[in-house]
């Protein structure tokens, strides 16, 4: 069980705490009074409980001047504990003393705990009494240094006034437990960041779990996969806790233990450190748990169970909570959360893998002898080793051991090495998990190591049961060993490490041939298969180019296959998936073959088909996607007998002219044929297809006319008929009482309205959602005033058409979100009465007449865009309503007037006001001058605004500046705790890199680092010709921060204090100040400059019309971070600031390619009740999804 290690070996020694200090106290005393009775009884404490203490030889007292010796243990203490008794101020030895641990307090930060023997402090504080009569002594003594003794006043007055512990006639052994019990919890947050890389928040959110103030038996799970450090996040509790225990026991390794010695022998472990002094004799497990449940049941314990991995270990030194006594705290780790769940655990801790930045350092200090920083010949090299190691602490660790000392060269061919062959020690740590699995549940994890990792868990249980393995026990199972997870997106990911693991595994069945391994998924290993023939009966499934698959011969997942066709030899008897997706297939084969076991094909994106096969014995196909095969020209007419089709996808078959006949697919629930140009007509439906929910003819321009049996697809729920020549809609549709989505686009603005009669049967259709009637010469006369009769309609896109003003009509739906009115010549709202829209968020206004935008507005209060772009007449934009978050001003050439914001302050979460190719209003108004109107009027609510407009220059007020895209600005310590500070602005000036791009994209976002290290919300832009926003010339993107988006509250309340609880590791004593890393990414667009500054309230006078300055062309990024620290206190090493910033472009990059942005970007374009279209993109952009991102956003308009 391997993980996060302590780096300084007193850790070892002395396990409750780490110090750099050659003593943990330093003990201060008058000896006549206490020597041989209480502080000897305080000192024999502090030793049994391994606090190392300084106590001065009675020797020394001898001479009349202090020994140096004493300066030195004083300043080599972390602490002292000073004993003031009756006597202690007639000592000058013991004043002296005081004097410089004094000293020693206020230059660096030495602890002082005083103990109040039988004195009253105020005595001390006011020098009265006793103590009034020492310094009498001292000044008839010292008569000459009048500084001395002026100096131990002071000190005494000091130290007296600190809180400390009072005696007060209570039990001296009580007295004494209290504060060895004090002084262990303050030595434990010596740990700092630097000693436990990764470690603070696990503790914290750890910590909260056990809540060891709760007087109740609390059993706690931490788990895990292999590798991951939970032995050593137990372990760190368990010392930092184990001073609130009567007593303790760690026992690790209890799986290894219990296979070469027996339970019994755990048992003897468990009683024999709780009760060091007896022997215990044990003859069986049941003995053993009636002596644990005796003995232990009346007895405050702490107890670690390391690496449980059998139910069994848990009965016999767990047994039930009432086996221990009140305030119990026993702590569970293990691989398998099945354990946790099948016991009375109270609460359960799942660590997560190391973040870049602290795994770059944990391989750092075991790479580089203890230095946290890669050295300058080996950062490019560390990253790649980081990578590779996913955040495992296990992995980093031998890693960092196995290259330490090595130079660059070895370097290099071990990583090289390491993509070919794993390092053995991590794989056999990690095949501990692998080996306790039962036969199926193997099959299983080696399907998804070599085929599924990262797909749908749909997906991956459809094939799986296609091979008979029972994925939904086996699944759950794999979960509960902490082998696999599945997102909150339903998707199955695992380790890389794991998936390592797992390939290795198959790959060892037979090295040289891959015809005898039973998965294959590398593609020099497929082609060799499939060319030379060299295939056996061992093969199971196949997949290529690093994506999913799995399972029983055979799926076959080969995207991009450059074969023209599959050998003869390609038998697909057990074919469960065929995923050819953008091969160069030609057609499958020739012939029929048996396809009894199929159940999915995917050929999408293959160009060069230009046949499909006889699906005849397909009997079990369920879902037939070929979108996008452009060459396609028709199918085989089997499919219209496919009984078992659910989905079937011919999306962009340009070139396909039609279809069998008469179709007769009685499962079908989904049929896809929009951008099927050529198709001529819609095939005859033979039987009911009562199933169907979807049917997208869009771009269909051919097709006139539907089947009239399409009348009985009752529970149709999804229909698009736009841009088809069907020009009168059939009369059955609006019997469709299922039916939510509606599209009727008109392509040819010349045709005859004939849609316009039917409007009033709209009326029937109570369960649409979403209305689109784009194009349709459709004027405000057609809208029928009955149209509120739809209930549930919460989006309406009119756009294209012929309105002067608003439909009076519309202004009835109440619980319309989206309405789209643009391109519809529209000068005015009219006199309609709007406010009735009392539901709407997304207005649409773009590319009309309007000179100003009405007043009328402000009555939308849930309005949250106002989409304005390309309105050419626009020239002035009025008050409007507080609730919106972002307005479009796209291409407004005439606008030059933009009203400042109400004064009424609603909580809106963020805000944008996007003015691309806005140049007169960048002549009248700046971007700058935007912000502070803002700010005045929603500063303390809104966390985050972007601002984009045209604009060449940063301005001056932005006190740090840089010409890189990126640049780095301390925190002042105690900013969050700065009632005058607001937030955070940050801007950069881009421009088009790419004039033969027709989209790109801008973004911005922000890592923290220190205390609170996480990343702040990312988010950007579409712009390019197809969002008709062109980048003309330079734009400045202003980005703002509110202090509640940089720090939330729930933040300030997880770190708020370093004394608050005596668990909670004070990270703040490693790290003194946050560091904020402001980032500018760009897509076919240049990033020229950026600049940042903190904002306080004063600012927002200061800022004034702008007055840019022309950045130096190449500034030196360490001078603008020294002018940084000049200006916050602070100053970093140029080898620290380099480190960081790699650390952070390390983060970016990992960041986006996470694929669960994928997967939300994609439903947000798709979402029907948030039109994303041009709007800010959320985190984690990745530009290999760029043109699918284009394309979604595409079909939005």
């Amino acid at each position: 069980m391997q993980g996060l290690v302590l780096i300084h070996s007193v850790g070892l020694i002395s396990p409750y705490w780490t110090s750099r200090k050659k003593y943990d106290v330093f003990l201060s005393f008058r000896g006549e009074d206490t020597r041989t009775n209480f502080t000897d009884h305080l000192y024999d404490a502090l030793s049994r409980s391994r606090i190392v203490t300084f106590r001065d030889d009675p020797k020394l007292e001898a001479g009349e001047e202090i020994a140096p010796e004493l300066f030195t243990a004083i300043q080599q203490s972390w602490c002292s504990v000073i004993v003031f008794s009756q006597t202690y101020a007639f000592s000058s030895w013991c004043l002296e003393e005081l004097a410089e641990i004094v000293k020693q307090h206020n230059n660096d930060g030495h602890k002082v705990f005083p103990i109040f023997y039988d004195v009253d402090p105020s005595d001390l504080r006011k020098q009265k009494e006793k103590v009034e009569e020492a310094f009498a002594r001292h000044e008839e003594r010292y008569k000459e240094d009048r500084e001395k003794i002026q100096r131990w006043r002071n000190a005494l007055i000091q130290v007296a006034g600190i809180k400390g512990w009072h005696l007060n006639n209570r039990h001296e052994s009580e007295f004494i437990r209290e504060i060895i019990k004090k002084i262990s919890a303050k030595l434990c947050h010596l740990v700092t960041h630097s000693d436990l890389v990764g470690m603070t928040e696990r503790l914290e959110d750890l910590y909260l779990k056990i809540n060891i103030g709760e007087n109740d038996v609390r059993i706690i799970g931490i788990c895990g996969m292999g590798g991951i450090g939970k032995t050593t996040l137990a372990r760190l509790a368990y010392n930092q806790m184990s001073h609130h225990f009567e007593s303790k026991s760690f026992i690790a390794d209890v799986r290894e233990v219990s296979d070469k010695c027996g339970l019994v022998s755990l048992q003897k472990q468990l009683l024999s450190e709780i009760f060091h002094d007896e022997c215990f004799k044990i003859f069986n497990v049941h003995e053993g748990n009636d002596i644990i449940s005796h003995m232990l049941s009346r007895k405050k314990v702490l107890v670690v169970l390391d690496d449980v991995d059998n139910i069994q270990h848990l009965k016999c030194l767990v047994g039930r909570h009432d086996w221990f006594g009140l305030g119990s705290r026993i702590i569970v780790t293990t691989r398998e959360e099945h354990l946790l769940r099948s016991w009375p655990v109270d609460d359960m801790y799942e660590p997560t893998t190391l973040n870049p930045k602290d795994a770059l350092q944990l391989f750092s200090l075991k790479a580089f002898h203890g230095d946290t920083v890669p050295k300058d010949d080996f950062i490019e090299l560390s990253y790649h080793v980081v990578k590779y190691a996913g955040g495992l602490p296990l992995a980093l660790e031998i890693l960092g051991c196995f290259l330490c000392g090595r130079d660059a060269t070895q370097w290099r061919s071990a990583i090289e090495r390491l993509k070919r062959d794993s390092n053995k020690e991590i794989l056999d740590k990690l095949r501990i998990s692998f080996d306790g699995l039962e036969e199926r549940e193997k099959n299983i994890f080696l399907d998804i190591a070599c085929f599924f990792n990262g797909e749908e868990k749909d997906f991956v249980m459809k094939v799986l049961d296609g091979c008979e393995f029972f994925p939904d026990i086996g699944i759950d199972v794999l979960i509960k060993k902490s082998l696999i997870k599945v997102d909150e997106h339903k998707y199955l990911w695992m380790h890389n490490l794991l998936q390592e693991m797992g390939r290795k595994i198959v790959k060892e069945k037979c090295v040289d041939e891959p015809g005898k391994r039973c998965r294959l998924w590398e593609e020099r290993d497929v082609h060799h298969v499939l060319t030379k023939n060299t295939g056996t009966k061992m093969i199971e499934g196949i997949i290529i180019n690093n994506k999913r698959e799995s399972s029983k011969m055979l799926n076959l997942n080969w995207k991009g296959c450059p074969l023209r066709s599959l050998p003869s030899s390609f038998q697909p008897d057990n074919l469960v998936a065929l995923l050819l997706s953008y091969s160069r297939i030609r057609q499958l084969w020739k012939g029929n073959r048996p396809l009894g076991k199929l159940k999915m094909m995917n050929l999408e994106g293959s160009q060069n088909l230009i046949k499909t096969p006889d699906f005849t014995t397909a009997s079990n196909l369920e879902v037939l996607i070929l979108k996008g095969c452009t060459k396609l020209v028709d199918v085989h007419p089997s499919i219209a007998v496919l009984k078992s089709v659910k989905v079937l996808n011919l999306r962009d078959c340009r070139s396909l002219r039609s279809l069998p006949t008469i179709i007769g697919m009685e499962s079908l629930e989904t049929l896809i044929l929009s951008g099927c140009s050529s198709l001529l007509r819609f095939p005859e439906i033979d039987g009911k297809m009562e199933r169907l929910k979807t049917l997208d003819l869009s771009g269909c321009y051919r097709v006139e006319n539907l089947s009239e049996n399409l009348q009985h697809a009752k529970f149709l729920e999804e229909l698009d008929l736009s841009e088809t020549a069907i020009t009168e809609l059939p009369s059955f549709i609006f019997q469709f009482k299922n039916l939510k989505v509606l599209s009727f686009n008109g392509f040819d603005r010349g045709r005859t309205n004939s849609i316009a009669p039917m409007l009033p049967l709209l009326s029937g259709l109570s369960s649409l959602s979403k209305l689109k009637l784009r194009d349709c010469n459709l004027c405000e006369g057609d809208i029928p005033s009955d149209i509120s009769g739809l209930s549930c309609l919460k989006e309406l896109d009119l756009s294209g058409n012929n309105f002067i003003s608003i439909p009076a009509s519309l202004t009835r739906l109440f619980k319309l979100e989206e309405l789209i009115l643009s391109n519809c010549n529209m000068c005015t709202l009219g006199e309609a009465d709007i406010h009735g829209l009392c539901s709407l968020k997304w207005l649409f206004l773009n590319g009309n007449n309007f000179i100003t935008v009405p007043l009328a507005l402000t009555q939308l209060s849930k309005l949250k865009l106002l989409a304005l772009s390309n309105c050419m007449e626009l020239n002035s934009l009025p008050q409007l309503p507080t609730c919106i978050e972002d307005v479009w001003l796209d291409g407004c050439s005439s606008l030059e007037v933009v009203a400042s914001p109400s004064k009424v302050c609603n909580l809106v979460d963020s805000a944008a006001i996007l003015a691309f190719n806005c140049f007169k209003l960048a002549e009248n108004i700046n971007a700058l001058t935007l912000l502070r109107k803002h700010l005045k009027a929603f500063a303390n609510s809104r966390k985050m605004f972007d601002i984009i407009m045209p604009g060449s220059e940063i301005p001056e007020w932005f006190s740090q500046q840089t010409s890189h895209s990126s640049i780095d600005i301390p925190l002042p310590i105690n900013l969050q705790e700065d009632s005058e500070w607001i937030g955070v602005a940050c801007c950069c000036i881009f421009v088009n890199n790419d004039a033969s791009r027709d989209e790109g994209f801008i973004d911005c976002g922000a890592l923290m680092y220190g205390r609170n290290r996480r990343q702040i919300e990312r988010r950007g832009y579409l712009v390019g010709k197809r969002l008709n926003r062109p980048i003309m010339k330079d734009h400045i993107f202003l980005r703002y921060w509110s202090r509640d988006k940089l720090y939330p509250l729930s933040l300030k309340d997880k770190y708020g204090g370093c004394e608050t609880n005596n668990l909670r590791t004070t990270d703040c004593l490693g790290h003194k100040r946050d560091e904020l890393h402001v980032f500018f990414n760009g897509h076919s667009l240049k990033v020229k400059k950026c600049g940042v500054r903190i904002v306080y309230e004063k600012d927002l006078e200061a800022i004034k019309e702008l007055h840019c300055h022309i950045t130096q062309s190449s500034p030196n990024f360490e001078h603008i971070h020294q002018h940084s620290a000049q200006n916050d206190g602070s100053a970093g090493s140029t080898s620290d600031i380099k480190q960081k910033r790699n650390i952070s472009e390390e983060a970016e990059e990992e960041a986006s390619t996470v694929v669960n942005y994928l997967r939300g970007f994609k439903g947000q374009i798709l979402a029907p009740r948030k039109p994303i279209r041009e709007r800010g993109l959320q985190p984690k952009l990745m530009q290999k999804i760029f043109n699918f991102i284009m394309g979604q956003s595409r079909k939005k308009h």
